[in-house]
């Protein structure tokens, strides 16, 4: 079987590894062929004339040959400059790069999914950083197969704003009004605010983050994310 041949598609460095004595191993998140494994030849060479490229969070053009589970890295461009990320912004595209490793399978192309993950590292740098990153959170779990029913209750009854639910992960929302049992408890405001990308509420976003987190921890077969745990000590440091 002849190995498929990439030329210059758009995609982004996720994570890499040292591979031998002068190679390295990269995850990359690519938008027309998914998440690939690939071979990069050479580069931990102190001349290589990728290592200066292969950085997180920035927008590149990657060449590749594939025809087993490792592909061969080719040529590499920059395709723009990376975002402008410091601090807590940076641990929450580190983030974004370990669901999406954890999450999304090899070879799975999500075009949409890469669009928001390239907008979002930009959101990350701006004014409302949270509020990108739990819009990238409902997105990724939406491409993943798994999207929150936000705007209708498991009776098939529209969301009222101003009422109160508990959120099965397995059915949607129902009303929390003398119920009980298990659920996420989440305003009818907030899923609405979540299913509209409107997250400017600080109590919405608290309640979208406290969703998300519960239905995302249900995919990550109980192993802790790492950037999960740098971030809540940052918030308490803050």
């Amino acid at each position: 079987m002849k190995p498929e041949r990439v030329s210059l598609a758009p995609a982004y460095l996720l994570h890499q590894r040292p591979w031998r004595e002068t190679s390295r191993v990269l995850e990359v998140w690519s938008r027309d062929h998914g998440r690939l494994g690939l071979i990069a030849r050479g580069v931990r060479r102190p001349r290589a004339p990728q290592r200066s490229l292969l950085q997180p969070f920035t927008p590149l053009l990657m060449s590749w040959s594939q025809r087993g589970e490792l592909g061969n890295l080719g040529a590499v461009e920059s395709a723009g400059a990376p975002a402008a990320l410091h601090g807590r912004p940076m641990m929450a595209a580190f983030y974004m790069n370990e669901l999406l490793l954890r999450l999304v399978p090899r070879q799975d192309a999500h075009p949409d999914l890469y669009d928001v993950y390239a907008t979002t590292l930009l959101a990350l740098a701006g004014e409302r950083p949270a509020a990108s990153l739990r819009l990238f959170e409902a997105h990724l779990l939406s491409a993943i197969g798994y999207g929150l029913s936000l705007g209708q209750t498991t009776a098939g009854a529209a969301v009222d704003p101003a009422a109160d639910y508990l959120y099965d992960l397995d059915a949607g929302p129902r009303p929390a009004a003398g119920r009980k049992g298990p659920g996420v408890p989440v305003p009818g405001r907030a899923l609405l605010a979540l299913q509209h990308g409107r997250l400017d509420d600080p109590d919405d976003l608290k309640a979208a983050k406290r969703l998300l987190a519960a239905a995302l921890e249900r995919h990550l077969d109980g192993r802790a994310l790492k950037t999960s745990g740098v971030m809540r000590a940052l918030s308490r440091k803050a």
